[in-house]
C-alpha cells in the first residue's frame, strides 16, 4: 500500500512517508527530505557558478537603453514629476522599469561596473525563479518532483543562457513563476486563502507588471483558479457557486490592488491614465518595426511571422526531456481522479497547463508579432519545467512498483538526457542560449535556419580574436603605437566599447562598412555576409561558426569570403 505525505495540509499519494526519521530529528528537519537538500544544494551551487562566470557574458542589445530608461524614471521622481523625458525615450515608456530602477539603486551601493551588477542581479533573480519552479512542483507532487523541475530548468539552455543578460525576460519570467506558486497556494484555500499567500501573490504580480504589461495575464489566471476550485457538482448549486466566486474575488482583491500599486511605481506611464496598461498591451499586439527574424531558413518581418512561429520555437529550443515530461503531465490530468487528493492535483496541473497554453493560443489565433525566437515567451519555460518535474516523478513512481531494476533503468535514462544537456551547455558556454534540441539537429541543424546569436553575445570573443591578430601581425609596423583601426560591427556600440582593450581599435561610424579596416559580425540573419573580406578568425561552438572576423584591407581571395 502506498503511503501518503501531507504537503501544505494536503495528502499527496505516491510519496513515501519516512516515519522513522521523525523520532530521531527535530520536526522541521524531519519534513526536509533528501531531495529537498539536493535542490537547495543545487541552487546554492548555481549562485557560486553565477558569481564566478558573470563576466563571461556580453552586454545585450537592450541593456544600454534599459539602463538609461531606469535613470530617466528616477529623474522623473526626483524632479517631482517635472522631468518627463522618459515618456519620449524611444518606446521604453510602454515597459515597466522595475529591474532597471533596482539595478541603478544598487549601483550606488555596490562598487562594481553597473553592467556587471546587472548581470549578477539578473542571474540571481533567474536562480530565484528556478527555486520558485522547484517549490511549485514540490507543492503539487513532492520533493522529488521539485528536484527534477529545478535540474531540468537549469539545464535548459534557453533559460540558463538568458539568465545573465536578458534583463527584461528573466526577471519577468521569475516574477510570473513566483506569482504562479502563490496563486496555487491561494487556490487551495479558496474562498478564504491565507493573508500571506495573498500578499506574496500581489507582490510578485506587481513585480511582473512592473516589467511587462503582459503580466496582466495573471488576472486571467486568477479567474481560471477560481473556476477550477468551484464546489462540485455544479448542477443545482447556483447560489453556492455564486457565493464562492464572490467571496474568492473579494478575498483576492487586496493582492490585485497591491500589484497595481507596484506597477504604477515602476511604470510611470501606467499612472498617467487608468487605461494606459490596456493601451500598452494593445500596442504590443500591434508592434511593427524594422526587426527581422528567421524560421526554417526564411527571413520574416516581426509582424509577418507564421501563426505557429512561437510553438515551433518552443518545440525546438526546450530540451526533449522537459517536453516529454510536461506533455505526459498534461495528458495525465485528463484521466479520472482516483482520490480527492489526486483530484486536487489534477486541478493544479490543469491550471498550469492553461498558464502555458492560453498565451500560446492567443499568439496563434491572433497571429501577434514575434521575433528573436522564444525570448518574449521565456516566461513559459519555468512552468513547463514544473509540469515536467511532476510528470517524470509520476513515471518514477510507476516504475517503483515494478521493482528496483525498473526504477534504476528509468533513472539511468533520465540521467543520460540530463547529462547530455549539461555537456552541451558546457561546450556552448557562454552562449548557452544557442541551445537547440535534436528535433532540428542541435546547433548545427539550426545554423542559418533559426535565430542564433541575436544579441551578438560572441562579440567580446570576436574582439579578442581581432586583438590577438593585431598583436601578432602589427607590432613590426612603426606606426603601430599610434595607429587607429576602424572596426565595422554588426552589433551595438556599447558592447563593443566595453569589450575592446586595444586603444587602436575604434568603433566605425561610416555608412559603408566596406570602407572600414575590419569587420566583425555574427552569422545571425547572415549579417556576416554583408561585407566581403579576408577571414582572419571565427567564433565557433560545437563545430558551428557563430561569428566571423574579417580584414577588409587589400584584396579578398574568393575562398576566404564567408558563405551566406
Amino acid at each position: 500500500m502506498v503511503n501518503e505525505v501531507k504537503l501544505a495540509g494536503v495528502s499527496v499519494p505516491g510519496i513515501a512517508k519516512r516515519a522513522s526519521t521523525s523520532h530521531s530529528k527535530a520536526p522541521w528537519i524531519a519534513r526536509f527530505e533528501s531531495c529537498d537538500i539536493a535542490t537547495v544544494a543545487l541552487l546554492a551551487a548555481l549562485v557560486v557558478i553565477a558569481l564566478l562566470t558573470y563576466k563571461d557574458y556580453a552586454i545585450s542589445n537592450d541593456e544600454g537603453v534599459q539602463h538609461r530608461y531606469g535613470e530617466l524614471i528616477i529623474a522623473y521622481y526626483k524632479s517631482g514629476f517635472s522631468d518627463r523625458s522618459l515618456f519620449s525615450f524611444q518606446n521604453l515608456y510602454l515597459y515597466g522599469g522595475l529591474f532597471d530602477i533596482i539595478a541603478i539603486a544598487l549601483s550606488h551601493l555596490v562598487p562594481i561596473d553597473p553592467y556587471d551588477l546587472r548581470h549578477i542581479l539578473c542571474a540571481l533573480i533567474g536562480i530565484g525563479g528556478s527555486g520558485a519552479a522547484a517549490a511549485t512542483a514540490r507543492l503539487i507532487a513532492g520533493p522529488r518532483a521539485g528536484l527534477i523541475a529545478a535540474v531540468s530548468l537549469m539545464l535548459c539552455g534557453a533559460w540558463y543562457g538568458s539568465m545573465f543578460n536578458h534583463t527584461k525576460d528573466i526577471p519577468f519570467a521569475a516574477a510570473m513563476m513566483g506569482a504562479t506558486l502563490f496563486l496555487i497556494r491561494i487556490a487551495r484555500g479558496l474562498p478564504s486563502p491565507r493573508a500571506i499567500d495573498i500578499a506574496m501573490f500581489g507582490l510578485l504580480a506587481g513585480a511582473a507588471l512592473g516589467i511587462r504589461v503582459i503580466g496582466l495575464l495573471l488576472m486571467i489566471y486568477v479567474g481560471f483558479a477560481i473556476a477550477l476550485y468551484l464546489p462540485r457538482p455544479w448542477l443545482g448549486q447556483g447560489r453556492a457557486l455564486s457565493s464562492f466566486a464572490v467571496k474568492s474575488i473579494l478575498r483576492v482583491m487586496p493582492a490585485l490592488i497591491l500589484a497595481h500599486a507596484i506597477m504604477i511605481l515602476a511604470w510611470p506611464w501606467a499612472a498617467l491614465a487608468p487605461l494606459n496598461p490596456v493601451r500598452g498591451l494593445l500596442a504590443f499586439s500591434e508592434f511593427d518595426y524594422g526587426v527581422r527574424t528567421v524560421l526554417t531558413g526564411r527571413i520574416y518581418k516581426m509582424a509577418d511571422v507564421p501563426r505557429l512561429y512561437m510553438p515551433i520555437y518552443i518545440m525546438i529550443r526546450v530540451p526533449l526531456l522537459i517536453l516529454f515530461g510536461a506533455g505526459l503531465t498534461m495528458i495525465s490530468a485528463q484521466l479520472p481522479p482516483r482520490t480527492s487528493a489526486s483530484g486536487q492535483q489534477q486541478r493544479e496541473i490543469t491550471l498550469l497547463s492553461l498558464i502555458v497554453l492560453f498565451p500560446l493560443a492567443c499568439q496563434v489565433i491572433w497571429q501577434g508579432p514575434a521575433f528573436t525566437g522564444m525570448r518574449h515567451f521565456l516566461f513559459l519555460v519555468p512552468v513547463l519545467a514544473v509540469l515536467s518535474g511532476i510528470g517524470l516523478d509520476k513515471v518514477l513512481a510507476a516504475l517503483e512498483s515494478r521493482g528496483r531494476a525498473a526504477v534504476s533503468g528509468g533513472l539511468a535514462i533520465m540521467a543520460t538526457f540530463l547529462l547530455w544537456d549539461a555537456t552541451t551547455l558546457v561546450r556552448l558556454h557562454p552562449y548557452e542560449y544557442l541551445y537547440y534540441n535534436s528535433l532540428v539537429g542541435g546547433l548545427e541543424g539550426a545554423s542559418r535556419r533559426y535565430d542564433l546569436d541575436y544579441w551578438f553575445g560572441s562579440m567580446p570573443e570576436a574582439i579578442n580574436h581581432l586583438e590577438a591578430y593585431l598583436r601578432r601581425t602589427e607590432p613590426g609596423n612603426e606606426s603601430w603605437p599610434t595607429r587607429v583601426y576602424s572596426v565595422a560591427v554588426c552589433g551595438e556600440r556599447l558592447a563593443f566599447e566595453k569589450a575592446v582593450t586595444l586603444p587602436q581599435l575604434k568603433w566605425d561610424f561610416k555608412q559603408e562598412w566596406s570602407q572600414s579596416d575590419f569587420f566583425i559580425a555574427p552569422t545571425q540573419l547572415n549579417c556576416d555576409g554583408d561585407v566581403d573580406g579576408r577571414i582572419i578568425g571565427t567564433v565557433e561552438r560545437l563545430g558551428v561558426v557563430i561569428a566571423y572576423i574579417k580584414d577588409l584591407r587589400g584584396p579578398n581571395p574568393p575562398e576566404t569570403t564567408a558563405r551566406r
